[in-house]
């Protein structure tokens, strides 16, 4: 089992679906999406302006991982250039196993139970609907109900974490 310390987390886990075009970062300790970012292609810009979030409301921190699969926006020099320029050291699954990021695809099948697979009439209605998704409901309401996360918001599991205190276990 991974350490949910602060200090020694690993940072995030990329989501990024074709059908969706859009990609986020994942807090593996506290299952925050730290950022996130849609687009109407599948380049690597896709996943560095997400991770250019995450920067931007101060979630990255030097030394931590960022873990992915491996598609070629992930292994693009524009993401390296990125990863490195944040200080984060990066990390990539074997090929062919979900297993090695089954907190992101954990994360889509929620989505997918929460606001469907349905074909939006826009892309602006698309992007109005998952960021809601995102912010209001993941990152805010939605309860980690295990012990371990002491049942509360990945919010809420972060702010414990910038108090210096430890998941409730």
């Amino acid at each position: 089992m991974r350490t949910s310390s602060p200090a020694h987390r690993p940072l995030v886990t990329p989501l990024c679906r074709t059908g969706k075009l859009s990609a986020a970062w994942l807090d593996l300790a506290t299952r925050e999406i730290v950022g996130y970012s849609m687009a109407d292609h599948h380049r690597a810009s896709l996943v560095v302006d997400a991770l250019a979030m995450a920067a931007g409301h101060g979630r990255l921190r030097p030394g931590r991982i960022a873990h992915s699969d491996r598609g070629s926006e992930y292994t693009s020099e524009e993401l390296r250039r990125e990863l490195s320029r944040s200080g984060l050291r990066q990390s990539m699954g074997r090929t062919g196993s979900c297993f090695d990021n089954a907190a992101a695809e954990s994360f889509l099948a929620v989505l997918k139970e929460e606001i469907g697979t349905r074909r939006w009439s826009d892309r602006a209605t698309a992007r109005a609907e998952i960021l809601a998704f995102i912010e209001t409901f993941h990152n805010r309401r939605r309860l980690r109900k295990h012990p371990h996360w002491g049942y509360q918001t990945p919010l809420e599991i972060r702010q414990r974490h910038e108090q210096g205190h430890a998941p409730a276990a």
